[in-house]
């Protein structure tokens, strides 16, 4: 897309850098409580006789609606009232690519974490990190320092010292087999999300017609849509939907609570799904692979603390390396003068994903 298809953004004025600001801190907050409590409920889920995969893969993103909330406020609003409800067809099209990546990513995560202590599960994930930054350079011409390379080292080699020791903190009843294999597919959903992320934001870039808030969440509805019907899929074949409520009957915490566990695993998905698209759209994909990486070692205190894991000395190393990893990512933004991403120019966030969008309506 060339420069000319949208004219030059007009300054932003202080209400709107205002508006961005929190939506972007908003958004980092609907992914942080997603990305720290969701994999605590699937977790819960398996190890009080959970068992259906493809069930705890489709509350990943079955609480879709949830969307349509603030899309219908934004739509009743009399600055957007004039704007089409529905998003342009190109991004349509790619968020039901992104959307059934999305079905495959949630179900292998789903699958290792039935295998590997959620500690661990979320440190292995934050191998993300690496593949989102390869995909971002050649899908968004993401530009790197040395800084943001240093954080891609450190976050990696926290993954690694996971991978020296990881016959060590096999959950009971799970074999060497199947640890090994939980630690395998949670590396390739962690490899699949690093696509994910750039794909979101080239998606974004390629847009024909403005980007606002209000389509960032039209496409996250997209891609919940999308990902939902392929794990739907999967569900129909294995017959879970038949199973939900002998499987409820026989839950170790009783009926009642294997249906609450079900709802928050959903609702919290989908708040770390709404809060990715909101990030990426407000920063980059990169700071999104970033700031999950930041999220996952509290996952893995949260489940230390929940579950009782077990904190060895390479977990520890691990989580301090994600934290170093994420401090020199921000002290490079600083050192460059950009300020924090959310207050980073639009004609910088153009300049990094190598392309110009056009001006950004107030929500």
């Amino acid at each position: 897309m060339s420069t000319s298809d949208h004219p030059p953004p007009p300054p932003p004025t202080k209400n709107h850098r205002l508006q961005r600001r929190l939506l972007c801190i908003t958004s980092c907050t609907l992914m942080a409580v997603g990305t720290v409590g969701g994999p605590l409920l699937i977790r819960l889920y398996f190890s009080h006789g959970g068992s259906r995969k493809w069930l705890s893969s489709w509350l990943q993103t079955a609480a879709f609606p949830i969307i349509l909330l603030p899309l219908s406020f934004i739509y009743s609003s009399s600055s957007s009232a004039s704007s089409p409800f529905f998003a342009e067809p190109r991004l349509v099209f790619a968020s039901a690519v992104i959307g059934l990546i999305s079905g495959l990513t949630n179900f292998l995560y789903s699958d290792g974490l039935s295998y590997l202590p959620v500690s661990t599960s979320s440190l292995l994930y934050s191998t993300q990190l690496p593949f989102t930054a390869v995909f971002a350079f050649f899908m968004v011409k993401q530009r790197f320092s040395f800084c943001s390379v240093n954080t891609v080292a450190l976050m990696t080699l926290g993954a690694v010292l996971l991978a020296i020791r990881k016959d060590g903190d096999r959950p009971p009843g799970v074999s060497g087999s199947q640890y090994t294999v939980g630690f395998v597919v949670t590396v390739l959903s962690a490899a699949l999300l690093g696509l994910i992320f750039p794909c979101i934001q080239f998606s974004y870039a390629k847009a024909k017609r403005v980007i606002t808030y209000a389509v960032v969440l039209q496409f996250q509805l997209g891609v919940s849509v999308f990902a939902t019907v392929f794990c739907t899929v999967g569900m129909l074949a294995n017959h879970d939907f038949a199973a939900i409520p002998r499987e409820a009957k026989a839950y170790d915490l009783g009926e009642t609570k294997y249906y609450i566990v079900l709802v928050a695993t959903a609702v919290l998905w989908q708040f770390s799904f709404i809060g990715t698209a909101g990030t990426i759209f407000y920063t980059s994909s990169l700071f999104a692979g970033v700031y999950t990486a930041l999220l996952l070692p509290f996952t893995e205190v949260a489940a230390v603390i929940a579950f009782r894991e077990s904190f060895s000395g390479e977990k520890g190393m691990a989580m301090a390396l994600c934290l170093w990893g994420f401090v020199s990512y921000f002290y490079g933004v600083y050192k460059e003068g950009k300020g924090p991403p959310m207050t980073t120019s639009e004609t910088a966030k153009e300049a990094e994903m190598g392309e110009t969008r056009g001006p950004e309506d107030a929500v």
